[in-house]
C-alpha cells in the first residue's frame, strides 16, 4: 500500500495546484506499481508553516518560494 507524502510550505500552492500535484504524482506511481494497486495508493499533502522550512540553515518563507517560482530559480 503506497503512501505518498508531498511536503510543501504553506501558502505557496493554490488548492488547484495541490489537487494537480496529488493527481499527477499518484498517477505516476500507479503507472509504475500497476493498476491493481490504485485503490490502496494514498497521497497526502503536508503543509509546513511559512518560515519553518529551511535549506542549508536558511529558513524559507512562502514569499521566498513564490519568488523562486516566478524567477525560475531552483528551490
Amino acid at each position: 500500500m503506497p503512501f505518498i507524502d508531498i511536503k510543501v510550505i504553506e501558502g505557496v500552492f493554490t488548492p488547484e495546484e495541490k489537487r494537480e500535484l496529488v493527481e499527477r504524482v499518484s498517477e505516476t506511481v500507479v503507472e509504475v506499481e500497476g493498476e491493481p494497486l490504485r485503490p490502496v495508493t494514498h497521497t497526502v499533502i503536508t503543509e509546513t508553516p511559512s518560515g519553518e522550512w529551511a535549506i542549508g540553515g536558511k529558513a524559507l518563507t512562502a514569499e521566498d518560494v513564490r519568488t523562486m517560482r516566478s524567477e525560475g530559480a531552483p528551490a
